[in-house]
């Protein structure tokens, strides 16, 4: 797998880039390098990095900025943030909108390798669900949703506790599979009441759901937050 894996290195410090290629190469890694915003979407669209170590703080265009741009795009790779010791906020903020990982700065360099391997191993997983979903089953990270059944379970097989009102979100999000959904579309549809724009019972609710589906609730994969606009559901 590394043999063939591209790893793009985004940062404005050359040093570190320099560093970050010399190691990953000796670990079987091809790399390409970008210093800033507009030389790295030039490397996107002539390469399709598996990868990218993006730094959050780079002169003129930052980090999250490109993150943002990235979102929605098919050919987009696999991101790891590099942030500075104590930018825990925008680390935050970086996971919320999709970034696979994070390597706090100064990088360590077996960390660095094992992130990347990481990422690249979750990346390559064959969900199989073409034929579960025709049995109206449907994948939501490490459970599966019963549609027929209205239940919920573990890929071993065990039913997962499920309120009606959680199953009602899940229902939602499949039917919207890939479709950001703000809070107002998700109380219609799953609620069917008004919106109140101080209610926080949505973002409860879902921080519940993740707790029964996502591999790491901390960092959710299966129903991503997408900072400002809502959430998707996204199994791939």
């Amino acid at each position: 797998m590394d043999q063939r894996s591209l790893v793009c290195i985004c940062d404005d410090e050359q040093p570190l880039r320099e560093m970050l290629a010399e190691y990953l190469g000796k670990n079987g890694f091809e790399t390409v390098e970008a210093h800033d915003a507009t030389s790295l979407r030039t490397v996107l669209e002539e390469r399709e990095p598996q990868v990218l170590l993006l730094d959050i703080n780079m002169p003129g265009e930052d980090g999250l900025s490109v993150l943002r741009s990235l979102q929605g795009d098919d050919r987009a790779p696999r991101v790891i943030m590099l942030t500075a010791a104590g930018e825990t906020v925008d680390r935050i903020v970086g996971l919320e909108m999709g970034a696979d990982d994070y390597l706090a700065k100064p990088v360590d360099l077996r960390e660095l390798v094992a992130r990347v391997r990481a990422v690249l191993r979750r990346s390559s997983r064959k969900e199989v669900e073409d034929p579960q979903a025709a049995k109206g089953r449907l994948p939501f990270g490490k459970a599966w949703l019963d549609l027929e059944a209205a239940k919920l379970f573990d890929l071993e097989g065990e039913q997962i506790p499920l309120t009606s009102m959680e199953y009602n979100l899940l229902k939602l999000f499949a039917k919207n599979r890939g479709r950001v959904l703000n809070r107002d579309q998700i109380l219609e549809g799953a609620h069917d009441r008004e919106w109140d724009p101080f209610d926080r019972s949505i973002d409860i609710r879902i921080s519940r759901i993740r707790k029964k589906i996502e591999h790491n609730p901390t960092k959710p994969a299966v129903i991503r937050t997408v900072r400002g606009l809502g959430y998707i559901y996204d199994p791939e």
